[in-house]
């Protein structure tokens, strides 16, 4: 058994057997000295601590560093928000103030820059609007020789001030009827006599 398992293990095994009657058995896969110098060496260091590396003392001193640096931090965010300032002295106050003060005036300019590029972005949208309207009404007046004419008869009628929706209306369908009324004038005097036809 014991020659087994130092065979399927790869490991030195040294086996001491004493009988009921006193008899003596051993067995050893190697030297039976050897093995038990080998016993008698691991358990002498078992009550010895190995020391620590030295990566791993870098570690724990990094470590307390960075909860040093973190105990610092909120200590100060905590003073900033006006909280544990009794231990403070006058000399420290007064450097808390400025650099509250110095916070707040870089605050106050973050904010003032972005209400100038939110009031740039729209004065750009203005002009890109007025630059659509003033191509959609070159486009109207393309599309018929009086559509300028009413282009501009609807930019006067709603220019006015109090003027409703049905009085704009009203006052553009006024110019239509005048113009065909004119037309309609133009085309009796151009017809023949009634006499000529007789």
């Amino acid at each position: 058994m014991a020659e087994e398992l130092s065979v399927l293990c790869d490991a030195d095994v040294a086996l001491i057997v004493f009988s009921s009657t006193g008899k003596l058995s051993q067995f050893a896969s190697s030297s039976m000295n050897e093995i038990i110098a080998k016993y008698n060496t691991h358990s002498k260091n078992l009550g010895k601590e190995e020391p620590p590396s030295l990566d791993l003392n870098l570690e724990h001193s990094k470590y307390a560093n960075l909860n040093e640096q973190l105990a610092e931090a909120s200590l100060r965010l905590r003073q900033m928000r006006g909280e544990e300032l009794e231990g403070l002295s006058v000399e420290e106050l007064q450097q808390l103030e400025k650099n509250l003060e110095a916070g707040l005036h870089r605050v106050l300019q973050t904010k003032d820059q972005q209400f100038l590029e939110q009031i740039s972005e729209l004065q750009r949208k203005s002009s890109q609007l007025a630059e659509e309207n003033t191509q959609l009404r070159n486009q109207v007046s393309q599309i018929s020789p009086s559509g300028k004419q009413a282009v501009a008869d609807t930019e006067n009628v709603i220019v006015e001030d109090g003027q409703s929706s049905e009085s704009v209306m009203t006052a553009l369908h006024s110019g239509s009827s005048q113009d065909n009324d004119d037309g309609s004038d133009v085309s009796l005097k151009l017809g023949l006599p009634c006499v000529a036809w007789k």
